[in-house]
């Protein structure tokens, strides 16, 4: 069973910065895509951030510029780091682990509240 684990999210006051981490487990294959998905409160989740396993990037316009993703592939974890936070960031964030033929797994969720 493939298992995400996730951690790092928060409070933080509009400009702050805050790195959420995802690791994959149960599985001895890799992801061939890690991705970062947010929900906001009223509305559908949307895809911000994505990583192939070798290391391309897509971004969602609204996060370009303030939002890295990156990833470890030895320890099958992803990170997102966020800056210049803003309170439209405030949402529940989750993590995302696609192996094609294989998985399509999610974490728990993460909140991360944007506000002074």
């Amino acid at each position: 069973q493939v298992q995400l684990v996730e951690s790092g999210g928060g409070l933080v006051q509009p400009g702050g910065s805050l790195r959420l981490s995802c690791t994959v487990s149960g599985s001895i294959f890799s992801p061939n895509v890690m991705g970062w998905y947010r929900q906001a409160p009223g509305k559908q989740r949307e895809l911000i951030a994505a990583i192939t396993s070798g290391g391309s990037t897509n971004y969602a316009d609204s996060v370009k510029g303030r939002f890295t993703i990156s990833r470890d592939n030895a320890k099958n974890t992803v990170y997102l780091q966020m800056n210049s936070l803003k309170p439209e960031d405030t949402a529940v964030y989750y993590c995302n682990a696609v192996r094609f033929g294989g998985f399509n797994s999610w974490g728990q969720g993460t909140q991360v509240t944007v506000s002074s």
